[in-house]
Protein backbone atom coordinates (compact mmCIF):
# COMPACT_ATOMS: atom_id res chain seq x y z
CA UNK A 1 0.00 0.00 0.00
CA UNK A 2 1.74 3.61 -0.74
CA UNK A 3 2.40 5.78 2.48
CA UNK A 4 -0.03 8.13 4.01
CA UNK A 5 -0.89 11.29 1.83
CA UNK A 6 -0.70 13.49 5.02
CA UNK A 7 -0.06 13.03 8.61
CA UNK A 8 -2.78 14.46 10.17
CA UNK A 9 -5.32 11.73 10.50
CA UNK A 10 -8.31 14.26 10.29
CA UNK A 11 -7.39 15.01 6.67
CA UNK A 12 -6.06 11.81 5.63
CA UNK A 13 -8.71 9.29 4.80
CA UNK A 14 -6.61 5.78 4.87
CA UNK A 15 -5.74 6.70 8.55
CA UNK A 16 -9.51 6.84 9.95
CA UNK A 17 -12.75 5.05 9.73
CA UNK A 18 -14.81 8.37 10.28
CA UNK A 19 -18.04 9.69 8.06
CA UNK A 20 -16.18 13.54 8.44
CA UNK A 21 -13.61 12.12 6.27
CA UNK A 22 -15.85 11.28 3.60
CA UNK A 23 -17.81 14.08 3.90
CA UNK A 24 -15.62 16.42 1.09
CA UNK A 25 -15.60 13.44 -1.04
CA UNK A 26 -19.04 13.59 -1.01
CA UNK A 27 -19.27 17.26 -1.62
CA UNK A 28 -17.07 16.82 -4.15
CA UNK A 29 -19.25 14.42 -6.09
CA UNK A 30 -22.37 16.42 -5.47
CA UNK A 31 -20.29 19.53 -7.23
CA UNK A 32 -19.60 16.89 -10.44
CA UNK A 33 -22.71 16.15 -10.65
CA UNK A 34 -24.15 19.63 -10.78
CA UNK A 35 -21.62 20.62 -13.37
CA UNK A 36 -22.78 17.70 -15.20
CA UNK A 37 -25.82 18.57 -15.35
CA UNK A 38 -25.39 22.03 -16.41
CA UNK A 39 -23.39 20.70 -18.88
CA UNK A 40 -25.91 18.52 -19.90
CA UNK A 41 -28.76 20.89 -19.84
CA UNK A 42 -26.80 23.02 -22.44
CA UNK A 43 -26.57 20.30 -24.76
CA UNK A 44 -29.85 19.47 -24.22
CA UNK A 45 -31.14 22.88 -25.20
CA UNK A 46 -29.01 22.72 -28.03
CA UNK A 47 -30.68 19.79 -29.13
CA UNK A 48 -33.87 20.98 -29.22
CA UNK A 49 -33.13 24.22 -30.98
CA UNK A 50 -31.43 22.20 -33.77
CA UNK A 51 -34.59 19.90 -34.08
CA UNK A 52 -36.78 22.90 -34.22
CA UNK A 53 -34.99 25.56 -35.80
CA UNK A 54 -36.86 26.37 -39.22
CA UNK A 55 -33.71 26.09 -41.34
CA UNK A 56 -33.90 22.15 -40.70
CA UNK A 57 -37.85 21.63 -41.52
CA UNK A 58 -37.62 18.43 -43.99
CA UNK A 59 -37.74 19.28 -47.90
CA UNK A 60 -38.29 15.84 -48.88
CA UNK A 61 -37.74 12.34 -47.38
CA UNK A 62 -34.32 12.52 -48.06
CA UNK A 63 -33.54 15.32 -45.77
CA UNK A 64 -33.25 14.06 -41.94
CA UNK A 65 -31.52 16.57 -40.41
CA UNK A 66 -34.44 17.95 -38.37
CA UNK A 67 -35.52 14.00 -37.93
CA UNK A 68 -31.78 13.02 -36.89
CA UNK A 69 -31.79 16.25 -34.79
CA UNK A 70 -34.86 15.52 -32.62
CA UNK A 71 -33.33 11.97 -31.80
CA UNK A 72 -30.40 14.07 -30.44
CA UNK A 73 -32.85 16.15 -28.46
CA UNK A 74 -34.58 13.42 -26.83
CA UNK A 75 -31.45 11.42 -25.93
CA UNK A 76 -29.91 14.42 -24.44
CA UNK A 77 -33.45 15.01 -22.39
CA UNK A 78 -33.09 11.71 -21.11
CA UNK A 79 -29.33 12.09 -19.79
CA UNK A 80 -30.17 15.14 -18.18
CA UNK A 81 -33.09 13.38 -15.82
CA UNK A 82 -30.67 10.29 -15.59
CA UNK A 83 -28.37 13.07 -14.05
CA UNK A 84 -31.23 14.92 -12.16
CA UNK A 85 -32.07 11.25 -10.50
CA UNK A 86 -28.21 10.60 -9.52
CA UNK A 87 -27.39 13.86 -8.45
CA UNK A 88 -31.05 13.72 -5.93
CA UNK A 89 -29.80 10.47 -4.69
CA UNK A 90 -26.59 11.88 -3.88
CA UNK A 91 -28.01 15.16 -2.42
CA UNK A 92 -30.29 12.68 -0.07
CA UNK A 93 -27.17 10.18 0.77
CA UNK A 94 -26.10 10.03 4.50
CA UNK A 95 -22.39 8.87 4.76
CA UNK A 96 -21.92 6.13 7.51
CA UNK A 97 -18.92 4.85 8.70
CA UNK A 98 -17.16 1.60 8.03
CA UNK A 99 -19.18 -1.04 10.65
CA UNK A 100 -17.05 -3.98 10.37
CA UNK A 101 -19.72 -6.34 11.58
CA UNK A 102 -21.86 -5.56 8.50
CA UNK A 103 -18.49 -5.48 6.34
CA UNK A 104 -18.59 -3.04 2.85
CA UNK A 105 -21.79 -1.37 2.61
CA UNK A 106 -23.23 1.92 0.61
CA UNK A 107 -20.82 4.96 1.18
CA UNK A 108 -18.11 2.59 1.45
CA UNK A 109 -14.31 4.39 0.37
CA UNK A 110 -12.52 1.28 -0.21
CA UNK A 111 -9.09 0.61 -2.02
CA UNK A 112 -8.42 -2.22 -3.52
CA UNK A 113 -4.83 -4.63 -4.91
CA UNK A 114 -5.60 -6.60 -8.03
CA UNK A 115 -3.39 -9.20 -8.78
CA UNK A 116 -0.36 -7.08 -10.39
CA UNK A 117 -0.43 -4.73 -7.40
CA UNK A 118 -1.91 -2.02 -8.97
CA UNK A 119 -4.59 -0.31 -5.79
CA UNK A 120 -7.35 2.02 -6.72
CA UNK A 121 -9.59 3.40 -4.73
CA UNK A 122 -13.49 3.04 -4.70
CA UNK A 123 -16.45 4.80 -3.50
CA UNK A 124 -19.83 3.42 -3.49
CA UNK A 125 -22.78 5.87 -4.16
CA UNK A 126 -26.43 5.00 -5.13
CA UNK A 127 -25.53 6.12 -8.72
CA UNK A 128 -23.22 8.14 -10.92
CA UNK A 129 -21.42 4.93 -11.55
CA UNK A 130 -18.01 5.52 -13.75
CA UNK A 131 -17.79 9.20 -12.25
CA UNK A 132 -13.89 9.68 -11.81
CA UNK A 133 -13.27 12.33 -9.15
CA UNK A 134 -9.36 13.64 -7.88
CA UNK A 135 -9.65 13.47 -3.92
CA UNK A 136 -6.80 14.20 -1.45
CA UNK A 137 -4.37 13.55 -4.45
CA UNK A 138 -6.19 10.14 -5.17
CA UNK A 139 -8.51 8.90 -7.66
CA UNK A 140 -11.07 8.15 -6.90
CA UNK A 141 -13.93 5.68 -8.86
CA UNK A 142 -17.49 5.92 -8.14
CA UNK A 143 -19.69 2.29 -8.53
CA UNK A 144 -22.78 1.45 -7.27
CA UNK A 145 -24.03 -1.93 -5.81
CA UNK A 146 -25.51 -3.05 -8.63
CA UNK A 147 -21.63 -3.08 -10.55
CA UNK A 148 -20.88 -6.26 -10.56
CA UNK A 149 -17.44 -5.76 -8.09
CA UNK A 150 -20.30 -3.32 -6.37
CA UNK A 151 -22.52 -6.76 -5.57
CA UNK A 152 -18.99 -8.78 -4.79
CA UNK A 153 -18.08 -6.26 -2.35
CA UNK A 154 -21.24 -5.55 -0.37
CA UNK A 155 -20.26 -7.43 2.79
CA UNK A 156 -16.50 -7.49 2.74
CA UNK A 157 -13.60 -6.12 5.07
CA UNK A 158 -9.94 -5.03 5.37
CA UNK A 159 -8.49 -8.67 3.93
CA UNK A 160 -11.45 -10.12 1.99
CA UNK A 161 -10.66 -11.36 -1.95
CA UNK A 162 -12.90 -10.79 -4.42
CA UNK A 163 -13.84 -12.17 -7.91
CA UNK A 164 -15.46 -10.79 -10.53
CA UNK A 165 -15.65 -11.86 -14.52
CA UNK A 166 -14.85 -9.27 -16.59
CA UNK A 167 -15.03 -9.98 -20.40
CA UNK A 168 -14.48 -14.10 -19.78
CA UNK A 169 -11.78 -13.63 -17.54
CA UNK A 170 -11.55 -13.72 -14.05
CA UNK A 171 -10.06 -10.40 -12.11
CA UNK A 172 -9.19 -10.92 -8.56
CA UNK A 173 -8.95 -7.85 -6.29
CA UNK A 174 -8.09 -8.15 -2.47
CA UNK A 175 -9.64 -5.15 0.47
CA UNK A 176 -6.87 -3.65 1.58
CA UNK A 177 -8.81 -0.73 3.43
CA UNK A 178 -12.08 0.33 3.74
CA UNK A 179 -13.63 3.67 6.13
Amino acid sequence: MRAPIADNPSSNPRQANSPLNKAPLHQLIIDRLQANLAQAERAALTAYETATHEENIAENKYDTLGLEASYLAAGQARRVEEIRQSLSAWQQLTLRPFDAQRGIQLTALVWLSDAQGAEQCLFLGPDGAGLKVQWDAQEVLVISPRAPLGQRLIGCAEGDEVAVQVGGSTQTFAVLRVC
